[in-house]
């Protein structure tokens, strides 16, 4: 399992992004499922560096692990020991309600959710621990 562990800023996004994609590209992920969670590591990165230590500033723990067992599978895990937090609790957003009238927030899981395969939230340890997954498309 490779890890990467940085300061929860949101300056430090590009760099979160560029170590899972790399991981992807090495699995021989394809350009859309890349793209795919890309997106929803950046909507997480961002959830964990706007609200997790706020005031206080803390770091973010990223792990990604390539399993080929039946099929070709990347798992992600974001770890922060920021304020305990299950995002999948939260209700998805009505989506046929127009902007002004939906609640404020939750676009970013609910679209994280939508773009991977699976998404589990645990706290342990004092930990956030959130995981998504992807299987590679076949070709």
């Amino acid at each position: 399992m490779k890890e990467l562990e940085i300061g929860a800023e949101l300056e430090n996004m590009e760099m979160a992004r560029s170590y899972v994609t790399e991981q992807l590209e090495e699995a021989g992920f394809g350009p859309k499922q890349i793209m795919e969670v890309e997106l929803a590591v950046e909507e997480i990165f961002c959830n964990i560096a706007n609200y997790a230590y706020k005031p206080e500033k803390g770091d973010v723990l990223i792990r990604c692990e390539v399993t080929e067992t039946d099929k070709c599978r990347i798992t992600i895990e974001f770890i922060d020991k920021g304020t305990p937090y299950n995002p999948l609790e939260r209700k998805d957003p009505d989506l046929t309600l127009g902007p002004e009238e939906r609640e404020i927030g939750g676009l970013g899981i609910f679209l994280s959710k939508a773009l991977t395969d699976s998404m589990s939230y645990r706290y342990e340890d004092g930990k956030n621990i959130l995981v998504i997954t992807k299987e590679k498309a076949e070709v």
